[in-house]
């Protein structure tokens, strides 16, 4: 074998061998580059959530979130069910980098987390029922039995703001801690024990409904409160937020969000975010 071939094979072989290199590195780098994102996510608030610990989760929110993955290549998002007290505690500690779970904007999560401005969702809240009972908005409550609300929450929140904005319609709401579940109380409102149940409709109340065959219809919304993605709020995490945003813009305007509306509640809820 002359010196020319052999010489001219070495350098073939060292040109390969500097692809090759070159090629295992810009993967190492990208990998490198690609940011682990840690979400919790509700545990059992189907349809919107759920899935607990060691479940892949399922529902609304974890199919906008992989959506939004989908657009952000930088990130690898990591989601996992998380009882509520469980996703604000660990968000506030860094545990998390994201929660979802319904969030609604309020100036106490504003100073502690980063949100997007860009809403995931929209809370409607309905009332709920009996087909026959006349009952349509807040005010056909006045002089009915209305199913009691956790004490402190959301809905019960809304129904005092909504009784000192309304003085002239006395509605008579009932604060409890029992933790009945909703499906239990929809059938209470057929049964005539209760005139009425009034709760977001992003709780899958309609599946219930439909598969139970229930004497039981939901009103217009009553209220409408965007939900948004809660951040630890963090100077790497400025920009995972204005990333996020982005995204959610992209996956309203190009009907994303709706199609997994109508999948998992049965209505296109983007009609109703501000």
């Amino acid at each position: 074998m002359s010196s020319i071939k052999s010489t001219s094979r070495r350098s073939f072989g060292l040109a390969v061998a500097g692809v090759a290199f070159a090629l295992v590195t810009a993967g190492v780098s990208h990998a490198e580059d690609v940011r682990t994102i840690k979400i919790a996510t509700a545990a059992e608030s189907k349809p919107l959530s759920w899935g607990a610990i060691g479940v892949e989760p399922q529902g609304y929110e974890p199919d906008v979130l992989k959506a939004i993955n989908a657009k952000l290549p930088q990130y690898k998002f990591v989601m996992e069910g998380a009882a509520d007290i469980a996703q604000e505690t660990g968000l506030a500690t860094g545990k998390y980098d994201i929660a979802t779970g319904g969030y609604y904007r309020a100036p106490a999560r504003e100073k502690q987390f980063l949100i997007p401005e860009s809403p995931i969702g929209a809370s409607l809240i309905k009332i709920y029922s009996r087909k026959d009972s006349g009952i349509n908005e807040m005010k056909d409550l006045v002089g009915k039995k209305i199913v009691p609300v956790t004490a402190g929450g959301g809905i019960y929140k809304f129904a005092t703001a909504w009784q000192e904005k309304n003085p002239d319609f006395k509605i008579e709401i009932t604060a409890s801690s029992a933790g009945i579940p909703y499906p239990d109380r929809l059938k209470e409102v057929e049964n005539g024990k209760y005139d009425a149940l009034v709760l977001p409709s992003n709780l899958g109340e309609q599946t219930v409904i439909d598969q139970q065959k229930l004497d039981v219809k939901a009103s217009e919304p009553v209220a409408i409160n965007n939900t948004f993605v809660l951040i630890h709020r963090s100077e790497e995490n400025k920009a995972l937020s204005e990333d996020i945003d982005k995204a959610l813009k992209e996956l309203k305007a190009d009907g994303t969000l709706a199609k997994l509306s109508q999948k998992w509640f049965g209505e296109d809820i983007t009609t109703y975010m501000k």
